[in-house]
């Protein structure tokens, strides 16, 4: 698939068919995840792949924990939204994650991370080349972090040493829903030059 289309088509895709995903597909989009950058090109990464139904349903525990928590009133902006159909779909995963075939768990090593540089700046730039690559293959894909509300129990559960911190969960899967194309806002509405405020029509723009 060309990259512009794969990422004017790539979408959160929370309802996945629970039929398997080939292995040598998994190594292709873990293979396509390394190409990213990262600062100094230290590599601080690493992917958990979890397939083993009784280590998901754990992962489904803890990731149900952590929905009710952002849907109390005192939670995230998850519980305010009004989109209906998108609190829908999230709700369908925490209802149904153990069922994704496939779940990709993104740590960093925080020892090889620049004091100055965020954890998230050397993991998602990996995640999105995971995500798109999983999107070229057909399959879909989201970026969660719900199961971070426990996350002591998520490293104690995969045995994960000290010193790394997960930073997102992926699940991976043949997709019950269509991919995009997306509805984002255009460029033009949030993109300044030169300056904050300063805004510039986009004339590149294909007209339709």
């Amino acid at each position: 698939m060309e990259l512009f289309e794969a990422m004017r088509t790539q979408r959160a895709l929370r309802r996945l068919k629970p039929d398997p995903v080939p292995e040598e597909l998994i190594w292709q989009i873990l293979e396509a995840a390394t190409g990213a950058p990262s600062g100094g090109n230290l590599q601080p990464w690493n992917f958990v792949v979890i397939r083993d139904p009784g280590i998901k349903r754990k992962l489904h525990e803890f990731y149900l924990d952590g929905m009710a928590h952002v849907t109390r009133p005192s939670g995230s902006a998850l519980a305010d939204t009004n989109d209906a159909r998108m609190g829908r779909s999230a709700r369908y995963l925490a209802e149904h994650l153990a069922e994704a075939p496939v779940l990709i768990l993104a740590t960093v090593r925080l020892a090889d991370v620049a004091s100055t540089t965020p954890p998230g700046a050397c993991i998602y730039p990996e995640v999105q080349n995971l995500m798109l690559a999983a999107r070229s293959l057909g399959l879909g894909s989201v970026l969660t972090t719900l199961h971070r509300h426990r996350e002591k129990d998520v490293v104690a559960l995969l045995g994960i040493p000290t010193g790394i911190e997960t930073m997102a969960l992926i699940p991976l899967g043949w997709p019950l829903d269509r991919h995009g194309p997306t509805r984002r806002k255009p460029a033009a509405e949030i993109a300044f030059w030169d300056r904050w405020g300063r805004t510039q029509s986009n004339s590149s723009r294909t007209p339709g």
